[in-house]
């Protein structure tokens, strides 16, 4: 039973976002601990399997962002220490944090996605020619980062030249990617089916950093205001980009529903953001599922991936996943 096992809750980490992880970590912690698991904080950092093997972990539950913690080399040394992790494996976790090899298997199953190009740091000094007539505006994005980090929407070359000069402080290459009109969406993945989603309405230009960590400019979020048709096809692609990349656990995709009646995928984050103000929870709150349900039913699904050894419980994953999925059908009918 998972409950006799050590849990260690990971966090900080060594990206920009180790704040932010920080938080994600402390809230899950506090539901373990008051859900009665032996659980405890361990910070990441370049020892970090020196203090798993200290503390005795049995069972990792990741509450890592950025770089080391999404993008597989975590889940690859867990991997190797033979220690159960939550969240995709090494492969899903790369795929998914490199924002070109993720769209490049959307379009292999056949998924809309922006159209975009690699702009290449050497070729910034002939940016007109390496834009040519792509148009505007566009979104400019470092390749392998997470949460908004560099990515900014321009309207002209020289806007375009000071965000890609900003945005290579986090990645050499980036991808300039077509912006598409349309409402911001959210897809919440859980144990392999679609949990719900939710509509944001930005208080900027669009879902940023700041947003994400509550200090945007006055943000909300609502149900989608799309069809019930239209929302189930949603999920339903939502689902197929999860699939698509082969993630497991709770993911979240994010969408934009274009107003010519197509749904563009993104991007999707392997390692959903557990804050107070982060979309997973209030997506799952939306459906009737506490916080403290919500860690329990990730803690459930944590695995070895590359032996197929998970932890040995899996009633408890599919209890919880089969009640999300009963939960979601009246919010359907609500679209």
């Amino acid at each position: 039973m998972i409950k006799r096992q050590k849990i260690g809750v990971l966090m900080g980490g060594l990206s920009c976002e180790k704040n932010v992880s920080t938080r994600t970590g402390e809230a899950i912690l506090a539901a373990l601990l008051n859900r009665g698991y032996d659980a405890e904080a361990v910070f990441v950092d370049r020892d970090i399997d020196l203090a798993i093997r200290q503390k005795g972990i049995e069972i990792a539950f990741l509450a890592l962002h950025g770089r080391y913690g999404e993008d597989g080399c975590i889940q690859g040394m867990l991997e190797t220490m033979g220690v159960p992790y939550t969240g995709s494996d090494v492969l899903a976790s790369a795929l998914a944090m490199n924002k070109v090899k993720a769209k490049q298997l959307f379009r292999l199953h056949n998924l809309p996605t922006p159209a975009y190009y690699i702009l290449e740091s050497p070729r910034c000094s002939d940016l007109t020619t390496a834009h040519a007539d792509f148009g505007f505006p566009v979104v400019v994005k470092p390749i392998s980062e997470g949460s908004s980090m560099g990515v900014e929407i321009v309207t002209n070359i020289q806007q375009m030249r000071e965000a890609i000069e900003r945005a290579h402080c986090f990645d050499t290459d980036l991808l300039i990617e077509r912006f598409i009109e349309g409402i911001e969406v959210s897809v919440a993945i859980m144990g392999d089916r679609p949990l719900g989603a939710v509509e944001i309405v930005p208080g900027g230009d669009f879902y940023d950093l700041a947003a994400k960590y509550g200090r945007g400019k006055s943000e909300y979020y609502i149900p989608p205001r799309i069809s019930s048709a239209r929302y189930r096809g949603v999920l339903n692609q939502a689902l197929r980009a999860h699939r698509a990349l082969g993630c497991s656990g709770a993911t979240r995709v994010d969408m934009i529903v274009s107003e010519t009646g197509n749904e563009m995928i993104l991007e999707i984050n392997t390692l959903p953001g557990m804050t107070p103000t982060s979309l997973l929870p209030k997506i799952a709150d939306a459906q009737g599922m506490s916080f403290g349900d919500l860690v329990v039913a990730i803690l459930a699904g944590a695995q070895l991936h590359a032996s197929g050894r998970g932890n040995g419980d899996r009633r408890l994953s599919r209890k919880h996943f089969d009640g999300t999925e009963r939960r979601l059908h009246p919010m359907m009918d609500h679209h």
